[in-house]
């Protein structure tokens, strides 16, 4: 889980803590792969899998697996993935979007819509939520990488559309489709970051407490543990408290 305030999106995505870190770096080899695959191999002309590169390098996975993954792409190993988003929505009205990669459209279909039923939930029709979110680029930095205020006047200049500061770091968003030409322009005052990432940010967020709170958990991280899963996003507001009740 990344992000854990009620002002933040909050993000689910394999890799959380109580994930092996095997998983972790089987996810990231294969979204390498498939960017490889379907653009260049070359990272400075491939928007997609610089994005890759650069969130395993964040994970601290080895260079010579991300080698691996890439020569995996030239020499053809790879089967035929899709990406596809499924929408949904779960106790309370929360909405959730499901970012999936999948060499069977049908199974996952099956198991995303099983796994909603079975969990409090219920699969929505195609843009019945992804109105209620913002498709933006997200790039972070450490709090060292400088001041608040610096950090604004970089993602100004770079071309990005707000940047927000906390204990944490430094959060930037861009444009959907500018996210490339702003990470390469930060890192030429920044340096590199150190994490990017195309997001769904919700544009309002809905209220939920007590046992909805459980419930919703349980789905989200049910729709996490299936393999073809890759993100899953939802727009709640969530009390520190019954996150940290329920988020484990």
């Amino acid at each position: 889980m990344a992000g854990h305030s009620k002002f933040k999106n909050i993000q689910f995505r394999k890799g959380a803590q109580d994930k092996k870190r095997s998983k972790l770096f089987s996810k990231l080899s294969r979204d390498i792969t498939i960017a490889a695959k379907t653009g260049t191999p070359d990272p400075g002309s491939n928007a997609r899998l610089r994005l890759a590169i650069t969130n395993a390098r964040a994970e601290s996975m080895p260079k010579d697996n991300i080698d691996r993954a890439i020569k995996k792409a030239l020499g053809g190993e790879t089967d035929t993935y899709e990406d596809i988003r499924y929408e949904g929505f779960g106790p309370g009205g929360i909405g959730l979007i499901v970012e999936v990669l999948t060499d069977n459209r049908n199974r996952t279909a099956a198991n995303v819509r099983s796994t909603f039923s079975k969990n409090g939930g219920n699969m929505g029709e195609s843009g019945s939520v992804a109105f209620m979110f913002d498709r933006l680029g997200q790039i972070t930095y450490p709090v060292s990488a400088g001041s608040e205020d610096a950090i604004m006047e970089a993602a100004i200049e770079a071309g990005a559309e707000d940047a927000e500061s906390d204990a944490d770091g430094h959060t930037i968003y861009t444009a959907f489709e500018d996210l490339g030409a702003v990470i390469e322009a930060l890192e030429t005052t920044l340096g590199p970051a150190r994490s990017t990432a195309m997001i769904w940010r919700p544009k309002t967020l809905t209220p939920i407490a007590g046992e909805d709170c459980g419930t919703l958990m349980k789905l989200i991280n049910a729709l996490d543990d299936d393999d073809d899963v890759q993100n899953v996003w939802a727009n709640f507001d969530m009390s520190e408290e019954d996150l940290g009740k329920y988020a484990s």
